[in-house]
């Protein structure tokens, strides 16, 4: 996985965008959905990169028990530095682990996030719960 592999599976998701709060050397990828009238809703955070080829790693948020299991199994994948070890995992990206992998993990890094917007911010992004909602 290289950069612009990395930046392309951000930023193709619904609502998300890349940005410098950290200074151009981070990428920190948050997602937004704007409401009725041009109105934005806060940013919330999905990866953040450091993009440094010589140790390149991803931050991605993870449910504690499936971060516990990766971590178990991928020496590759560890707490994220600076950041809730619980719920967020640093990937090193030095070829290790396969893409596909790595995109999965920043899929559900996404759907985590997304998962604590509102309805209606879900719904301006196109997204829909894997699980069935209360009563169904």
């Amino acid at each position: 996985m290289d950069v612009s592999r990395l930046r392309e599976i951000c930023l193709g998701f619904p609502g998300a965008f890349e940005d410098f709060p950290f200074g151009p050397e981070t990428s920190v990828f948050k997602v937004r959905a704007a409401v009725a009238g041009g109105a934005r809703h806060e940013a919330k955070m999905f990866a953040l990169s450091s993009m440094d080829p010589d140790d390149w790693s991803v931050s991605l948020k993870c449910e504690p028990a499936l971060a516990e299991q990766l971590r178990a199994a991928n020496p590759e994948i560890t707490g994220a530095w600076h950041m809730n070890k619980t719920h967020w995992n640093g990937v090193r990206l030095d070829g290790a682990l396969p893409d596909d992998m790595i995109r999965d993990m920043v899929e559900d890094s996404y759907d985590l996030v997304v998962a604590t917007l509102s309805r209606k911010q879900q719904e301006q992004l196109g997204w829909a719960r894997l699980a069935h909602p209360k009563g169904s």
